[in-house]
């Protein structure tokens, strides 16, 4: 069954539904950090609809790195029940252009090795992973300064879009 989605930015009566996702969707160690996130005010947070409720969320941050601006989707997440429905691949999309609009020459995005899902959906929104060495030669030493700007995780893998 196809589903009808909107994508908007949040707002603050959104809230609660974010995180309801947050707890359905991460495990309890990476919960703290995704509610730290979407709760900062850096950034910007999206959130897709499906009949007014919010089902999914993704948010957007933008760094730089000397004079190069860049991107990174950091959280991807959706209600359970409305998974496998196209909704983080458009919230990924969406999110994507955003931040290319604002003026990232790159856009960034990590997720655990085994979440064969998400690296699903980050190939399909034509991510492209990236080791550590294609980072390196990106950035040089300030490879440190990027991994802190993503919130990156060992054991992570990094996408990149451009």
């Amino acid at each position: 069954m196809k589903v009808s989605v909107s994508i908007r930015e949040a707002t603050s009566n959104d809230s609660y539904e974010i995180k309801e996702i947050i707890n359905l969707s991460f495990p309890w160690f990476f919960r703290i950090f995704a509610s730290q996130s979407v709760n900062s005010k850096e950034g910007k947070v999206i959130v897709a609809t499906v009949n007014g409720e919010v089902e999914g969320f993704a948010k957007l941050i933008d760094f730089k790195v000397v004079d190069a601006k860049y991107g990174c989707i950091l959280w991807i997440a959706v209600h359970p029940k409305f998974r496998r429905k196209g909704i983080a691949l458009g919230l990924t999309r969406e999110g994507s252009d955003y931040l290319k609009k604002q003026g990232s020459q790159l856009i960034f995005a990590s997720t655990q090795s085994r979440n064969r899902a998400a690296k699903a959906t980050l190939s399909k929104a034509s991510f492209e992973q990236i080791g550590f060495l294609g980072l390196w030669r990106l950035f040089g030493l300030r490879v440190i300064r990027f991994y802190s700007s993503i919130w990156y995780a060992p054991s992570e893998i990094v996408y990149v879009h451009g």
